[in-house]
């Protein structure tokens, strides 16, 4: 009988995996960030934690870029090919680069970010993203009981801006009712300079009965020029009738509100 083994490769944020030989890493926190002007350089901490209950992991470090996608989704591409990258201006120790951890153990890292003096655009938000990745794959076995080789990469968020970089804005620009999907189609867009981070609540009303369904908040995450495409699900079951949907985008303060209410047929 052939026993056939599988190399699997895990990439997470901000998650420990954990696999039946008690094998994984957590890294924290799961997002750094930074804040600094022109030629000036500061320094964040991350903790690398071998949470193997027998394994000594082999860890590398190294950079890429990310970005998200309409849907918010996490996309990833090679260090300095994004025009929104600060991967070359991280500095990381020699020693740190390559290290290795026993069971348990643990170790701080140092990040060291330098903007340059001249910059080539006028971006004041920046990113980039630092994968720790085990070099030294552990032997495990899947569920169907097939012999596999399990390695795992962690992915770090990093977040560069300008100081005089505050101002927050996000536009919602459609809301729609998708009466074949019975979902609420909600576009938003972040005009602002910066990150914006939130979250989308949307009350129910059923106009014909005065019912209000209250939905659970989404929460969402965007870069610059972002323009988000969000879906709603309505509640289930629904009665028919008609129906006044107003959606609140929540980005910080009271000051920073986006609301949207649509009237809609639930048939």
């Amino acid at each position: 009988m052939r026993t056939t083994i599988q190399q699997i490769c895990i990439l997470f944020f901000a998650i420990i995996f954990q696999a039946k030989a008690q094998t994984g890493i957590s890294v924290s926190p799961p997002r750094l960030y930074f804040e600094s002007a022109a030629g000036i350089s500061n320094s964040e901490k991350i903790t690398v934690t071998n949470v193997s209950a027998k394994n000594t992991l082999d860890l590398a470090l190294s950079l890429g870029d990310w970005q998200y996608d309409a849907k918010g989704e996490n996309q990833m591409y090679p260090a300095n090919s994004l025009p929104t990258s600060c991967a070359s201006w991280i500095s990381i120790k020699k020693d740190d680069t390559y290290f290795s951890l026993g069971p348990g153990e643990r170790r701080d890292i140092e990040l060291t970010i330098t903007s340059p003096t001249l910059s080539k655009e006028n971006l004041a938000a920046h990113t980039a993203l630092l994968y720790v990745s085990q070099m030294n794959p552990v032997e495990d076995v899947d569920s169907k009981g097939a012999n596999i080789k399990v390695s795992i990469r962690s992915g770090i968020k990093i977040f560069h801006k300008k100081p005089e970089a505050t101002k927050k804005k996000l536009e919602i620009t459609d809301l729609k009712y998708d009466a074949e999907k019975k979902i609420l189609r909600l576009h938003f867009e972040n005009q602002a300079d910066i990150w914006v981070d939130g979250k989308v609540t949307t009350d129910i009303l059923n106009v014909g009965n005065g019912k209000k369904t209250s939905l659970s908040p989404i929460v969402f995450y965007t870069m610059p020029g972002n323009k988000r495409e969000m879906e709603v699900q309505l509640p289930t079951p629904l009665d028919k009738g008609n129906y006044t949907a107003s959606v609140l985008v929540d980005y910080g303060d009271s000051e920073n509100l986006e609301m949207g209410e649509l009237n809609f047929s639930y048939e």
